[in-house]
């Protein structure tokens, strides 16, 4: 069974987005373990209030523990553009699978770097709830297709 991480950058909240979020990881629980970390605190808070590169760094280092196993996907506006049967084969040969989504400045070239593939969802720019909703769906979509299952169609 996969493992599906997804990081981001952002606050714990209870709003309208998350009986999606939360049924879009339900709905993937057949195929996979699905789990959403908000990562945010005071460092990050202050950080974003003093300059680009030193939110860029707060973001790095509450991410760069979280590098260790599997394999690593930053969402970033810069990365390579995928259908959903590239987005699917990309996860299919890797039992864990982290992703990353940065915050309000993105992410470090170091952090990047460190990571094995960067992806983009979309050339716009989405806030962090509908780009984790385009996500899980994604994710949803693709183990779909890797097991057979009719979603797709």
């Amino acid at each position: 069974m996969y493992k599906i991480n997804i990081y981001q950058i952002a606050k714990n909240s209870h709003d309208d987005f998350e009986p999606i979020i939360k049924e879009f990881i339900k709905m993937s629980s057949k195929y996979a373990k699905v789990e959403l970390h908000n990562l945010f605190n005071k460092k990050i808070a202050k950080a974003q209030t003093i300059s680009d590169n030193d939110a860029k760094k707060s973001y790095s280092e509450v991410f760069e523990p979280h590098l260790g196993s599997g394999f690593n996907i930053a969402l970033d506006v810069l990365g390579k553009k995928l259908d959903s049967f590239k987005f699917a084969k990309m996860l299919e040969n890797h039992m864990t699978i982290n992703f990353f989504i940065g915050g309000a400045y993105g992410f470090e070239e170091a952090f990047l770097r460190q990571c094995d593939k960067k992806i983009s969802l979309s050339d716009l720019t989405i806030a962090h709830k509908i780009a984790n909703i385009v996500l899980l769906e994604q994710v949803f979509r693709s183990l779909c297709i890797i097991n057979n299952h009719p979603y797709h169609k």
